[in-house]
């Protein structure tokens, strides 16, 4: 899976580029492929305010639909306009065509709350191993409850 240099993450698996005042925004290889094929996106106008850590938009696909959230706070100032129409390109093309929105920052200290690549790679990894874990631990209970059975 592919974790661009020169990118920051966000817990909720979105990344952001930042270009000046500018962060463009997206979904990240990891999110979209625990989503599968994306189906459907809601983005924000231009001109509306996001919130950092507040949701401004929606993906939608064959497995779920799932809320975007903003790393960073501050004005939308470009949309995607192909994504509507061409939901799949953020299955494509995640890190390219399939960015979401351009965002001028109110604060450019919300990036320090982002991780670098090699940090988001840690992080995933971390959650793997604690998905991982909850399977284990639900399939020990199962057996335990057969043995109380065979009792």
């Amino acid at each position: 899976m592919e974790f661009p240099e020169g990118l920051k993450y966000s817990k909720e698996h979105e990344w952001v580029l930042v270009e000046d005042k500018v962060a463009i925004i997206g979904i990240t290889e990891f999110a979209q492929h625990e989503l599968g094929d994306v189906v459907y996106v809601e983005l924000p106008e231009v001109g509306e305010k996001v919130v950092k850590g507040d949701p401004f938009g929606a993906v939608e696909s064959v497995k779920a639909v799932s809320d975007v959230f903003a790393p960073v706070g501050g004005t939308v100032v470009e949309v995607n306009d192909t994504l509507p129409e061409s939901p799949e390109t953020i299955n494509e093309d995640p890190y390219g065509d399939g960015w979401m929105i351009k965002v001028e920052m109110t604060d450019k200290d919300d990036l320090k709350d982002l991780m670098s690549a090699e940090e988001y790679a840690e992080y995933i990894e971390q959650q793997k191993e604690g998905d991982e874990e909850e399977e284990d631990e639900d399939n020990g209970d199962d057996e335990d409850e057969d043995e109380d059975k065979d009792k």
